[in-house]
């Protein structure tokens, strides 16, 4: 009887307190931080050796690693922040963690600890004034082009989207398109229009953006860019590049090693350039993040893990092993973003987009019911190139229901 009342005992004391009690002798007590990934399991090796170097360092903190498919990371994230019993410790991208920052869902973020961080993309990820997240890895699209077409079309590589255009019809008689530019997949076109400026529901409508949307609106009427703009994906735009039925397509220089691998005639063909700018000269970035749940039972240990993970060693170990971009200030100073040698075109690659990242201001800024505003752009973009209405007109439209949104 007393043996099972002991056992009862150190039950309760795991349901109540959190605290994982080992069997060896002495009753070593250890707090259990559960952490979840997204599709980071090709990467275990570098996972584990992590984690096990963080356990030693501190032997009072065990890490329960957990890769989740990333296809459905949002909705079993949903479900677990809003339970009782979250992750402590959970990698999403900064749109989602926005959402649960406005569902009031998540843990503030102490900016002084951010220091180390590149600090236009701190800025860029608050939320209200706020920081509700870690920044892990980014990436920053390059310019990859088929450089035979391009001398074939006796043009030089574009700058900005302007000159894509100005060059576009010398491509098209190549036979292939000057790129697929995915207009209406996410927030690409919230994207581009940041480079103009555009980045409200009071500017939504503006002159300068009607100029914008009319810009694409002649491309796709002229058929110089394919009819599959409005529906496409990025997925198609890499194939349509692989087939060298596109010139340029504007990517994260990860997408490299695809085409090596899938076409590699094409591959002897490419070569790489910094992304197109528009009217400001900014570049875009995208990001993964950490996020802590307000109900998380351990934020300390595990915003002591999120910053060991993010440390200049281990986000440059990882660039090295996937091609990510740091976004930790020191480790983008290190030589593996700074140097490459000619032969070698996924690094410069690398090292273009790495030094893109210290051009990013001012960058898109994450609104309430983000998915939302971006497809209210996305069908605009699809009625202006289709010439359902007056440019002018779509846009007043999508002004108003923006703002409706933010009410």
């Amino acid at each position: 009887m007393k043996k099972v009342f002991l056992v009862l005992i150190i039950v309760l004391a795991v349901i109540f307190t959190g605290v994982k009690i080992t069997n060896r002798k002495g009753a070593e007590k250890y707090t259990e931080v559960t952490f979840w990934t997204l599709q980071m399991s090709d990467f275990s090796s570098y996972m584990n050796s992590i984690i096990k170097e963080f356990e030693t360092a501190n032997p009072d903190i065990k890490i329960k690693w957990i890769d989740v498919p990333f296809s459905e990371g949002e909705k079993r994230t949903l479900a677990s922040v809003l339970s009782d019993n979250p992750p402590d410790l959970i990698n999403l991208n900064p749109d989602f963690s926005a959402l649960l920052a406005q569902k009031g869902a998540l843990y503030e973020i102490d900016t002084d600890l951010m220091k180390d961080f590149n600090q236009d993309i701190i800025d860029a990820v608050k939320y209200n004034g706020k920081l509700y997240l870690i920044p892990w890895y980014a990436t920053s699209a390059v310019t990859i082009y088929n450089k035979d077409l391009v001398k074939q079309a006796g043009v030089s590589v574009p700058q900005t989207y302007e000159q894509m255009a100005q060059i576009a019809p010398q491509i098209r008689k190549t036979g292939a398109y000057v790129m697929l530019p995915n207009i209406t997949e996410n927030d690409t076109m919230l994207r581009i229009l940041n480079k103009y400026g555009i980045n409200s529901a009071e500017n939504i409508n503006s002159e300068k953006s009607v100029q914008v949307f009319d810009f694409f609106k002649k491309l796709y009427q002229e058929d110089l860019i394919p009819k599959e703009s409005i529906t496409q994906t990025h997925r198609e735009a890499l194939e349509k590049y692989m087939a060298e039925q596109i010139v340029f397509f504007q990517s994260g220089a990860n997408f490299l090693n695809m085409i090596k691998e899938n076409a590699p005639s094409t591959y002897e063909k490419t070569d790489v350039a910094p992304q197109f700018k528009g009217e400001l000269g900014q570049n875009d970035f995208s990001l993964m993040n950490f996020i802590i749940p307000l109900k998380a039972a351990h934020k300390a240990e595990a915003l002591k893990f999120a910053l060991f993970i993010t440390n200049e060693k281990n986000q440059l170990e990882l660039g090295r092993l996937t091609n990510v971009l740091a976004t930790n200030d020191r480790a983008l100073r290190n030589d593996f973003y700074k140097e490459y040698s000619q032969d070698d075109l996924i690094a410069k690659a690398r090292v273009i987009s790495a030094q893109q990242l210290l051009y990013i201001t001012p960058a898109p800024k994450t609104n309430r019911n983000q998915k939302d505003i971006n497809t209210l752009v996305n069908t605009a973009v699809q009625e202006v190139l289709l010439n359902k209405d007056a440019t002018q007109n779509i846009l007043n439209r999508v002004a108003k229901n923006w703002k409706d949104l933010n009410n």
